[in-house]
């Protein structure tokens, strides 16, 4: 898997946002995230939706193809491109600052765009945010991240 400029990324994400929270809403579906992955001569486009009621098949694939047409029809992807759309599930990508406000108190799993005491990865209790700080506790010890520091986090399901 390879990956575009951040610039065109972002506004590539920002563009699809526009186009598919429209689609999300009309289904009563809430636009959790969006994905691009570049592979080879092609792409993946990942929707994640979500809902109080929860998401099913039936969902996913009425919204799948409600959003197929409509990138068919804006034509700014690569040509070749596969769209998933699914529910975020329980270990969820968290997209937002606001997202992980909304699970304080659970396990996470955190990796940074660049080291910080030597490692890129850490996982522990979401303890609080902080304006836009992310804080965890791991074990005995307290990371305040700043949001823009984060690659990527996660729910960690443990049963």
């Amino acid at each position: 898997m390879g990956f575009m400029p951040i610039f065109c990324l972002g506004i590539m994400l920002n563009r699809l946002r526009e186009l598919i929270l429209p689609i999300a809403e009309a289904f009563q579906k809430t636009l959790w995230g969006i994905e691009v992955l570049s592979s080879g001569k092609s792409s993946i486009v990942r929707v994640y939706i979500d809902s109080s009621n929860g998401v099913n098949v039936d969902d996913c694939a009425n919204i799948s193809r409600q959003i197929s047409s409509m990138l068919d029809v804006e034509s700014f992807l690569p040509e070749r491109y596969v769209l998933e759309v699914s529910s975020p599930g329980l270990d969820r990508k968290l997209f937002e600052i606001s997202q992980y406000a909304a699970y304080i108190g659970e396990k996470v799993r955190i990796s940074l765009k660049a080291p910080f005491e030597e490692r890129k990865n850490y996982s522990g209790i979401l303890t609080k945010i902080e304006e836009y700080d992310v804080v965890i506790e791991s074990g005995e010890e307290e990371f305040t991240f700043p949001f823009e520091v984060i690659e990527k986090g996660h729910l960690v399901y443990e049963e």
